[in-house]
């Protein structure tokens, strides 16, 4: 048997992290088993669909590196792959249950409907349809017919009946079909429903493994049914556990519920997004914790998919990206940093070659320090511009230690002498500061990278120096100082 797994997002919105886990479960095991990976779009919701949503759906998808086999836009053999497509093919499988009579066409209205409702819920009962229109005479049919009533279909949900579902990831799961209550599904105005559409679309299809969200373990039972009503193979299904914000309440914005091309935008790396998601409710066997998508594929498996919710970290995901970022060329992250510093208005809309070597430098010196790209802009005032901000009473206090003006007067003669600034000469020019004055490190660096940053921590004196320049180092200084006298 080939491995047939399906990711089918609803485009109704951008994609968050709760989907793009799913998807990557999904594309996990098929990958994993040797099998086919299939994206479908279950657009049945007309109000709230859009192709602008299944646009932004799949290029997250794309830009997380996961890749599929079939899908809206690759095609297959087992297309349409988009629900509003294939609306002739529900339809005949609708007739063949009223046919069968598992269905039946109800006529209630939304009032008599929601009057069932509350009064369930009056009695501290599950709210559910209790089959008011099961058996109706061609009398009551033709009544609401002639008073323009538009019929939904329900399936008739079979009494007394323990529904088992043996659940990859929680193990057997049942559910009573007396508390389910038929259910629609085909609305009025002929468009099927989820839990109708997504049956048909997965035994069409020959899905052969269902791996989504435990939010949808409550619609399984119904799916369930409609497959032994027709007589169709199930697949087996997996319902990966939620994901909680830190404070362990449902995940929202505040936590880091984002859409995927968000954190891109903001320079998270796919590498890193794909790892995290990994991690949220899947386990590895061992102590690592970073893992290529190759290695991924390597090592997934269902087993060890927990029951138990996850919990969104952001700082664990900054964590992660960080150590990506660390893994990645300059090169790479200059490229990510270059609309963050045009945007903030630090470089220029055209990049020259000589520019972008700096740019590259630059990212070098300060790619240890950022957790995601759009940080860059926070170390930007290193670089950029002649004038120094003394950041707060710590780093004034090293401007006002007892050899603080020496070491700085000796640090631009020396600076004056250097023709060329490299991170080599900057570390002779300290070192020898240093044994001139018989003084220790701290009492070299500090003073000269408040006077130049006006911060007492940063990347290293060596590597921002050659950036800045020997003029502007020089100007800085000065106006550091001159800050100091001004200040005191």
């Amino acid at each position: 048997m080939t491995v047939r797994v399906r990711y089918a997002p609803s485009p109704t919105g951008p994609l968050h992290i709760g989907g793009a886990r799913s998807a990557l479960f999904d594309f996990l095991y098929a990958r994993a088993k040797g099998g086919k990976f299939i994206v479908r779009v279950e657009d049945t919701d007309l109000e709230r669909s859009s192709r602008e949503s299944e646009d932004h759906i799949l290029e997250a998808l794309q830009w997380l590196g996961i890749t599929w086999d079939e899908g809206v836009d690759v095609g297959g053999e087992y297309g349409p792959y988009r629900q509003t497509e294939r609306l002739s093919i529900y339809q005949s499988f609708t007739q063949r249950l009223l046919e069968q009579g598992n269905a039946y066409y109800c006529y209630c209205s939304e009032e008599e409907l929601e009057a069932e409702r509350q009064g369930l819920i009056a009695q501290g009962e599950t709210p559910r349809y209790l089959g008011k229109c099961r058996c109706l005479s061609e009398e009551q049919i033709q009544n609401h017919i002639a008073q323009g009533r538009n019929p939904v279909v329900r399936f008739r949900v079979p009494e007394n009946q323990a529904i088992k579902i043996n659940d990859l990831v929680r193990g057997e799961v049942v559910f009573d079909s007396n508390g389910v209550g038929d259910f629609v599904i085909v609305k009025s105005d002929g468009i099927p429903t989820y839990n109708f559409a997504v049956v048909i679309d997965d035994s069409t299809m020959q899905i052969t493994h269902v791996i989504r969200g435990e939010e949808h373990l409550s619609n399984t039972p119904r799916q369930v049914l409609i497959y032994q009503a027709l007589g169709l193979a199930e697949p087996s299904f997996g319902h990966v556990s939620l994901i909680l914000g830190k404070d362990r309440s449902k995940m929202s914005k505040r936590h880091g519920s984002t859409s995927v091309l968000h954190y891109r935008d903001k320079g998270y790396l796919p590498e890193a997004i794909v790892n995290f998601i990994a991690l949220l409710g899947w386990a590895p066997t061992g102590e690592e914790e970073f893992f290529s998508m190759s290695e991924l594929i390597s090592v997934f498996d269902l087993d060890r998919v927990a029951k138990s919710p996850a919990v969104f970290d952001m700082d664990k995901l900054n964590y992660i990206n960080g150590h990506y970022i660390r893994k990645s060329s300059p090169e790479t992250i200059a490229k990510l940093a270059i609309p963050h510093l045009q945007e903030a208005g630090f470089l220029p809309d055209i990049i020259t070659t000589e520019g972008f070597q700096w740019l590259t430098n630059m990212a070098a010196a300060i790619q240890e320090h950022l957790a995601y790209v759009a940080q860059v802009v926070e170390f930007a005032g290193l670089f950029f511009g002649e004038e120094v901000t003394i950041e707060d009473e710590e780093a004034r206090s090293v401007l006002q230690g007892e050899h603080v003006h020496t070491v700085i007067d000796l640090f631009l003669t020396k600076l004056a002498g250097v023709e060329v600034l490299t991170p080599e000469s900057v570390k002779i020019i300290l070192k020898s500061i240093g044994k001139e004055l018989k003084l220790g490190g701290k009492h070299v660096f500090m003073p000269v990278r408040v006077a130049i940053t006006g911060q007492v921590h940063g990347p290293e004196l060596d590597n921002i120096i050659p950036l800045l320049g020997k003029q502007n180092v020089q100007n800085r200084i000065r106006l550091a100082m001159a800050q100091l006298v001004d200040g005191q």
